[in-house]
């Protein structure tokens, strides 16, 4: 483990998922209405960094909110579907460089670390974390059983 993968571990961060989005680019009309887009939210004991790819650039903000603000609960009430929190994982360890193209799954990915699944589209990433909540979650709340895709309380 780097010594930056141990700060993050001794930091606590919790990763939370947050899809979404519109098709604001023709490319993205294809995929699955409600998950053209996703991006990362990861909390810690400072607070809340946001870590969102958007067409042409990266957006890296720390958001300046009160102390135990539930962005997670935010992004649901603002109707994203939201997974998490995960515990980011090691790194990746590769001896080639990736092949495929810096997308918004890409990055979320990354932020998960090895243990991520393999998905290619936002929708894609969504079922195989909504599938795998139970082996790579560290907490479950009561509003982390709500499905975000239809608004009501998972069996």
């Amino acid at each position: 483990m780097t010594a930056a993968h141990r700060r993050a571990a001794q930091a606590g961060q919790r990763a939370f998922i947050v899809f979404g989005g519109e098709a604001d680019q023709p490319w993205l009309r294809p995929l699955r209405p409600g998950f053209r887009h996703c991006f990362a939210a990861i909390a810690d004991a400072g607070g809340w960094t946001v870590l969102d790819p958007l067409s042409g650039r990266l957006v890296v903000a720390r958001l300046d909110l009160p102390a135990g603000f539930d962005l997670p609960g935010f992004y649901r009430r603002a109707g994203f579907a939201v997974t998490g929190p995960f515990t980011p994982g090691q790194p990746r360890r590769r001896r080639l460089p990736p092949l495929a193209p810096f997308t918004c799954v890409a990055l979320c990915r990354a932020v998960l670390g090895a243990g991520a699944p393999f998905a290619l589209t936002p929708w894609g990433l969504f079922r195989k974390l909504a599938s795998s909540r139970k082996k790579v979650l560290t907490t479950v709340s009561p509003r982390d059983k709500t499905d975000p895709v239809k608004g009501r309380v998972a069996p």
